[in-house]
């Protein structure tokens, strides 16, 4: 039976979209919500169109395809989507939710508070949707109606840390102090394994000249989540603050080994390298900076300056000449710029910048306002200045962020343009794609000879790589795949014998996010070479994740672990770890079969297992981040706790810093 519906699915995958009569929308529906757990939006975006030709009264396909479309920052086209979705029935608070956050986004408050009361009117108690309709009073600088929103939410919410938050940071836009403070106490009494709520705490602090404790919630926050390069930004600022220039820099240095493209740690610590005399490794900074930001004058400004303390006295002048077509009245670049030219015998240039001095200084003695531009303000007295901030006579101030200490919109979807707290879960099995997440930190990058031998015998298309961290495809991409299907398709009538043909269309299916169609070609295969590894490789890690998808739908999540238990029956799952077996008995010193394996037990909650497995994988390769990380939660459900903090150290360790948010999480729980 599961044959002959991959088969349809397969033809109707093949056939033009005109030929909409006969489409299965509701298998359709499944692979287009497949695809976009996945976060394949684009890909997800063709089968809901698919579904809208054959069904347009339906508004379960406007919706999706409008999240899709939201999580590709596409906010007009979703509003229309979930226009469309709402028409067709008026009744589901998430389509209003939605398009609430799309209208957002877009900067229509009031429509957007329309649609949240909306959302509330269907689903009175959603957490989400009260914060959210508070940040759009925010977004107005309605501050009192942010409070009241936020304080109702707090009496069936009495514990949402975010409520909390967001109180903590409305109450400082209304000047009450004393709010502020009572608000983000009761936000880290509630999570105290949150770095937010010690960054907000430690803002706080720092507003009102608090220093010491600023840094230790800073601290706190370090210890919690290593891996955030903003919490080593805020602690070298207080550090700063402190005069610890030392640790300062020691934080700076952090910052970009974290991020190695950011703009405020290469600055900020040019400024330090600046001050302790440290000239050569400064204009090394600002070479940076200039290369993120080419028209950053204040940075090209510091940059003339050292060019000039180093003997550097051409390229001094060319950057103090850049300065002043930007800034012609900044009379402090042509002092410097005079000097610079009198040291290489340029007189006549000099003697020009000189003159202009002299003319501006007359003209400042008898109140002649000279200035057109903005670049005459005052210097303010505070150390630190906005990135937005014009004023180049503040070259020498430390530079943040402009603010952006306003909570933003929360969504219950999931997606990568969210930023969420971690959540605990495995990590992801191992599978055989052509693509996988450009790495900024080095992770697992696997090589194993019997990967490389089916590269080398071409069994695929191209070549193959091992990954637990795939990609979402481009436009191009799917388009590609869709092509390659059709291609397969008729070679497998003209060659039904041969098996490459076969693996490789299901592995276009796979990435697609047909798994059924996969399934159906991988059974096939077996009849042709039942003894290849990749088969039945294959057909495990198309099967999980068919898994995974299914169980995400139906939300069944334990909490206290944040491990997906699965609420499907164990059969399924040993169907996984059946071919599984398989490769193991073929392949006995392949890592990721026994990591695989290892999850699987994991679901099947058989976590002694899981755990068995999970060692043999780390014994192959002693490399292999997620093996340790994945280890760590089976031990730590098995009440080891020591030992499994001490996997999800080594996980951090090996790339995946997550793995230090998780051990503090753990770390005090009895």
């Amino acid at each position: 039976m599961r044959l002959f519906k991959s088969f349809i699915i397969a033809l109707l995958l093949l056939a033009p979209l005109s030929s909409t009569a006969q489409l299965n929308t509701e298998q359709v529906m499944i692979i287009g919500r497949n695809a976009l757990y996945f976060e394949d939006y684009v890909l997800s975006i063709q089968y809901f169109n698919r579904v809208i030709a054959s069904r347009p009264y339906l508004y379960e396909p406007y919706f999706f395809r409008g999240l899709a479309k939201y999580y590709l920052e596409d906010y007009t086209g979703a509003e229309d989507d979930l226009t469309l979705s709402i028409e067709r029935n008026p009744y589901v608070s998430r389509s209003y939710q939605l398009r609430g956050l799309c209208r957002a986004s877009l900067q229509k408050y009031i429509d957007a508070e329309s649609d949240f009361r909306m959302a509330i009117k269907y689903d009175p108690q959603n957490a989400n949707v009260w914060q959210n309709l508070a940040v759009t009073a925010v977004r107005r600088e309605d501050w009192g109606g942010a409070a009241s929103v936020i304080d109702s939410m707090l009496v069936f919410s009495p514990r949402n840390v975010d409520a909390y938050m967001l109180r903590t940071q409305v109450a400082v836009k209304q000047g009450d102090s004393l709010m502020a403070h009572r608000m983000i106490d009761e936000a880290v009494r509630y999570d105290k394994y949150s770095p937010d709520v010690y960054t907000t705490r430690a803002m706080l602090y720092a507003e009102n000249e608090l220093y010491d404790k600023a840094e230790e919630d800073l601290d706190r926050a370090i210890d919690l989540m290593p891996g955030s390069s903003n919490s080593y930004l805020n602690r070298a600022l207080i550090r700063y603050y402190r005069n610890n220039l030392r640790g300062a820099m020691e934080d700076y240095d952090m910052v970009l080994y974290i991020d190695p493209s950011s703009f405020y740690g290469y600055y900020n610590r040019g400024l330090l390298r600046m001050q302790v005399g440290d000239d050569n490794r400064a204009i090394e900074d600002f070479d940076k900076v200039l290369d993120i930001d080419p028209d950053n004058t204040m940075a090209r400004f510091n940059r003339a300056m050292l060019r000039d303390n180093t003997g550097d006295l051409s390229g001094a002048i060319s950057d103090y000449s850049r300065v002043l077509e930007d800034y012609p009245n900044f009379e402090y670049g042509y002092q410097r710029r005079a000097v610079a030219r009198r040291k290489i015998g340029d007189n006549k240039g000099a003697q020009a910048d000189e003159l202009w001095l002299l003319k501006y200084q007359t003209a400042s003695f008898n109140n002649i306002d000279v200035a057109t531009n903005k670049d005459t303000i005052q210097v303010a007295e505070n150390k630190v200045r906005k990135r937005s901030d014009r004023n180049v006579r503040n070259y020498n101030k430390m530079v943040v962020s402009d603010d952006e200490s306003i909570r933003n919109y929360v969504t219950d979807y999931r997606g990568r343009v969210q930023d969420r707290n971690v959540y605990v879960g495995l990590r992801p099995i191992y599978v055989l794609s052509y693509y996988e997440q450009p790495r900024e930190v080095s992770g697992d990058i696997l090589f194993y000879k019997p990967v490389e031998d089916i590269n080398k015998v071409r069994l695929f298309a191209r070549k193959v790589l091992l990954t637990n961290d795939e990609r979402a495809l481009s436009e191009d991409e799917v388009k590609r795949h869709f092509e390659g299907i059709n291609s397969y398709s008729k070679h497998i009538v003209d060659f039904p014998e041969e098996l490459s043909y076969r693996l490789c269309r299901a592995l276009d299916f796979y990435l697609v996010q047909d798994f059924d169609a996969a399934i159906a070609d991988l059974n096939v295969a077996f009849t042709l070479e039942g003894e290849m590894w990749p088969v039945y490789f294959m057909r495990a890690m198309v099967r999980y994740k068919q898994l995974e998808s299914k169980n995400a739908s139906e939300e069944n999540k334990n909490e206290e672990f944040g491990i997906d238990m699965g609420s499907l029956p164990n059969i399924d799952y040993r169907m996984v770890k059946n071919d599984l077996d398989y490769v193991i008995e073929t392949l006995p010193d392949f890592a990721p079969a026994y990591y695989n394996r290892g999850n699987v037990y994991a679901k099947l909650s058989d976590f002694k297992s899981a755990v068995v497995d999970y060692t043999k994988a780390i014994e192959i390769d002693d490399k292999l981040a997620a093996a340790y990380f994945n280890r760590g939660l089976a031990l730590i459900y098995l009440g080891d706790k020591e030992e499994g903090v001490a996997d999800l150290s080594k996980a951090g360790e090996l790339g995946i810093y997550a793995a230090y948010n998780v051990i503090k999480r753990f770390a005090d729980t009895e």
